[in-house]
């Protein structure tokens, strides 16, 4: 059972920072395919960002200002998220995905507001 926590979401101005960190537990953090997603309200949940055959992939509205990142020895991902715009606000979640299966554990969520 792969156990996610996410942490580091707030408030902050247009063109403020945040970091968001996911970690994990109850799995191999190497052997997990990891991934931030975003949900607005009244939105679909959305791919933000991840990582495709160990290079990072970035939805087109966060190039340039997001970064994805992990760290193997703290068996954490986390979220640089810079230059923020108010339709970054969302609630923030982690994903992960044990190699050679389908199935997707998510995180509880982080609300990250962005006041214009």
């Amino acid at each position: 059972q792969v156990q996610l926590v996410e942490s580091g979401g707030g408030l902050v101005h247009t063109g403020g920072s945040l970091r968001l960190s996911c970690a994990t537990s109850g799995f191999s953090f190497i052997l997990l395919r990891m991934s931030w997603h975003r949900q607005a309200p009244g939105k679909e949940r959305e791919l933000v960002a991840n990582f495709i055959s160990g290079s990072e992939n970035y939805a087109d509205s966060v190039k340039g200002r997001f970064t994805i990142s992990r760290d193997n020895a703290k068996n954490t991902v986390y979220l640089q998220m810079n230059s923020l715009k108010p339709e970054d606000t969302a609630v923030y979640f982690c994903s992960a995905r044990p190699m050679g299966t389908s199935r997707n554990y998510w995180g509880q969520g982080t609300q990250v507001t962005v006041s214009s």
